[in-house]
């Protein structure tokens, strides 16, 4: 069935919603703006979960702890268009305007910030240095710090409101996996050893211990998120595409690596799910179904963009390159891991953008937006 008719059964069914397959107006795009691709393979079921989701955001306000990057800003867009109340911390204000409200916030210390969590519905937190960096002594360190301080200070702040945010998803990472060349990881998944692992522990363990005893807690162990550039970056994405369209993006060392990806979309839809689906506790692994090999990564992007070579790289290539040239990490480039969420599947969570060359396509392709 093709993804307008699935829209037209739903708004033709009953679905407990008032009117509903009776004279009734709904705009389709604002409870979930999707193209008719994104629609086309997704179930009845999935649409009606999207509605229902969509609406109990309606007329709540939610906080962003360190929104103002590219995830951030998306997940910004995501819940105002739905009708939520958004409110961004962050030390500067995002570099483009948009549907919120900006509040000044260190990372470190109490302020007058804190009062955004009184009586606020839900709160994000994706506060941390980014990663894509050299990794000199003192970037590790902050890499560290950016994490466990501002969660630490986050639970400070709920503990001074008269009445703190009942549930508090929280942003962590795939990489507390390590680097296993094939394995495939899972939730139940042994976690692996050097500085992202040890990083994820330490920012978990400073979450858990800052939360408030009756709060609901949420951690997104999260993959490498494809998104729109907004005006606030666009993630590594951005990178690799510019890299792809120069003829540059083919395999990169063995080109083995696994890269667990996942669709903004379906990213936003997993916080919109942690925020107000009362059933979702504890750690999640936030990618998609279908992880995939680096060189068919790239193969795919470069079918996005239009560029039918790509020329490889050497390992010792991308350790000159992205040491001299592009002041960054090359081990992010030269190695992987391969992760797909066991608990999502069995509650029943379905990706509106599952395969990556349609998630591709919807930000790369012809019309993309």
């Amino acid at each position: 069935m093709s993804g307008d008719a699935f829209v037209k059964n739903v708004l033709a069914e009953p679905s407990g919603m008032a009117g509903a397959g009776r004279d009734v107006e709904v705009d389709v795009t604002r409870l979930f703006p999707l193209t008719p691709k994104q629609f086309d393979g997704y179930s009845h079921r999935g649409i009606q979960e999207s509605i229902a989701m969509s609406d109990s955001v309606r007329a709540k306000k939610y906080i962003i702890a360190g929104g103002s990057g590219f995830l951030g800003i998306s997940l910004a867009h995501y819940l105002a268009e739905r009708g939520a109340k958004v409110v961004i911390l962050s030390r500067r204000a995002p570099k483009v305007s948009g549907p919120w409200s900006h509040g000044t916030w260190d990372g470190r210390t109490l302020g007058v910030w804190c009062d955004e969590l009184n009586c606020a519905d839900g709160l994000v937190n994706l506060a941390g240095r980014n990663v894509g960096c050299i990794k000199t002594p003192d970037n590790q360190d902050e890499i560290l710090r950016s994490r466990v301080e501002s969660v630490r200070v986050l639970g400070d702040a709920l503990r001074s409101v008269a009445s703190p945010p009942p549930v508090w998803v929280q942003m962590s990472t795939a990489h507390i996996y390590g680097d296993p060349p094939s394995a495939v990881c899972t939730e139940e998944s042994p976690l692996g050893f050097g500085l992202a692992p040890f990083v994820g522990r330490a920012w978990e363990e400073a979450f858990h211990a800052s939360l408030l005893p009756m709060q609901r807690a949420v951690v997104l162990r999260t993959g490498f998120v494809l998104g729109r550039n907004r005006g606030a970056g666009g993630g590594a994405l951005d990178l690799l595409g510019n890299l792809a369209r120069w003829g540059l993006g083919g395999r990169v060392g063995s080109g083995t690596q696994g890269m667990s990806w996942i669709h903004e979309t379906d990213m936003n839809r997993l916080f919109e799910r942690g925020l107000t689906d009362a059933a979702m506790s504890g750690m999640y692994i936030a990618s998609g179904p279908e992880p995939i090999a680096q060189r068919e990564f790239m193969r795919e992007l470069r079918n996005a963009v239009g560029m039918p070579i790509g020329l490889p790289a050497f390992s010792w290539m991308v350790r000159v390159a992205a040491r001299y040239l592009l002041r960054t990490d090359p081990d992010l480039a030269l190695y992987g891991r391969y992760v797909i969420s066991k608990r999502l599947d069995e509650e029943g969570f379905e990706f509106q953008l599952p395969r990556l060359r349609e998630a591709l396509g919807d930000l790369l392709g012809p019309g993309a937006a």
